[in-house]
C-alpha cells in the first residue's frame, strides 16, 4: 500500500483538528456568570424620521363630519404586514410620508412638523387639537407602517423583518432571522445605520452584556444587521476552493494524459 494516501488522512485529520480549537465562542452574554442577577436597561422610543410613512385615523361618534376628513379613501392602499411576514390590507384610511423638512400635511390642521416625535406623542398631538376643534370623544390611532430591518450574513434566515411595533431590539431582530449560524462571529456583528444624512456603523459584541445598554440595542428604521463569518467559516472556504482547484487540475491532467494516450495508441496501431 502506498505511504502517500496515509500521509493526505493525517493531513485532513490534523487540519479539522486545528480548526476545533480556534472554534469561536457560542453563547450570548457570556459574562454573565451568576445564576441570577439584575441589568439596568434603558428607555428607549422609535421617533419619526423624513421618509416615513405613518398611518393616521382620527374618529369621532358625535361629530363625524369634522373627523370624516382626516379618513379619506386611498387611490392605491398600501398594506401593513406583521412579524410573521403575512400582509394584511390597510383599512381605507389616510396615510402621510414625512417630506424631507420632517413635516406631514393633514386635512383641516394643514402642515405639522412630526420628525422627532414619537408615534405615542403623535397621537397625543393630534388628539388635542381634535378635542379642542371640534370633537371631544376623538379617538386617535397612529402607527409607523414603514418599520422594516435587514438582517444578514450568517443567520439561520436572512430576511427584511417587518415590525409590528415602536420598540424593536437587535436581539429580537436576530431571532426573527432563526438565530445566528454556528459560524456566525457573535462578538462582531455590524449594524449599519441612517443617521442625519449619512451612514454610520458600529459593531457590537453580543458575548458582552454591555449590548443590553448600548444605544444600538434598539433599532431604528431601515437598520442594517450583518452577522460577520468566524475564523471556521473563512478556512473552510479557502479550503474547499484549494479543493476545487486540485480537482479541477487534476481533472484537466487526466483528459490530457487519456487524449495523449489515445493518440499514442492510434499511432502505434498504424
Amino acid at each position: 500500500m502506498s505511504i502517500k494516501p496515509i500521509i493526505s488522512i493525517i493531513c485532513g485529520a490534523a487540519l479539522l483538528a486545528s480548526c476545533s480549537t480556534s472554534k469561536s465562542q457560542l453563547p450570548y452574554f457570556s459574562d454573565l456568570t451568576a445564576d441570577e442577577g439584575v441589568l439596568e436597561l434603558q428607555e428607549y422610543s422609535t421617533t419619526i424620521k423624513p421618509d416615513d410613512e405613518l398611518f393616521i385615523s382620527i374618529t369621532s361618534p358625535s361629530s363625524p363630519e369634522f373627523t370624516d376628513a382626516f379618513n379619506l379613501p386611498l387611490t392605491n392602499p398600501g398594506s401593513k404586514q406583521n412579524l410573521a411576514n403575512k400582509v394584511t390590507t390597510t383599512p381605507l384610511q389616510q396615510t402621510y410620508v414625512v417630506d424631507s423638512k420632517g413635516d406631514i400635511t393633514m386635512p383641516v390642521i394643514g402642515k405639522l412638523h412630526v420628525a422627532g416625535m414619537t408615534v405615542e406623542e403623535l397621537r397625543d398631538k393630534l388628539t388635542e387639537i381634535a378635542h379642542r376643534e371640534a370633537a371631544s370623544d376623538a379617538l386617535v390611532q397612529v402607527e409607523l407602517i414603514n418599520f422594516t430591518v435587514v438582517v444578514a450574513g450568517e443567520v439561520n434566515s436572512p430576511r427584511i423583518v417587518y415590525i409590528s411595533k415602536n420598540r424593536y431590539s437587535i436581539l429580537e431582530a436576530i431571532g426573527a432571522a432563526g438565530d445566528l449560524t454556528p459560524y456566525g462571529e457573535r462578538s462582531r456583528v455590524l449594524l449599519i445605520r441612517e443617521e442625519d444624512g449619512k451612514k454610520i456603523y458600529k459593531r457590537l459584541d453580543l458575548n458582552s452584556s454591555d449590548i443590553l445598554n448600548s444605544p444600538y440595542f434598539y433599532l431604528r428604521q431601515n437598520d442594517y444587521i450583518y452577522v460577520e463569518p468566524n475564523n471556521i467559516r473563512e478556512e473552510n472556504a479557502k479550503y474547499n476552493q484549494n479543493n476545487s482547484y486540485k480537482l479541477t487540475v487534476i481533472s484537466t491532467i487526466v483528459s490530457a494524459a487519456s487524449v495523449i494516450a489515445s493518440l499514442v495508441i492510434a499511432l502505434t496501431i498504424k
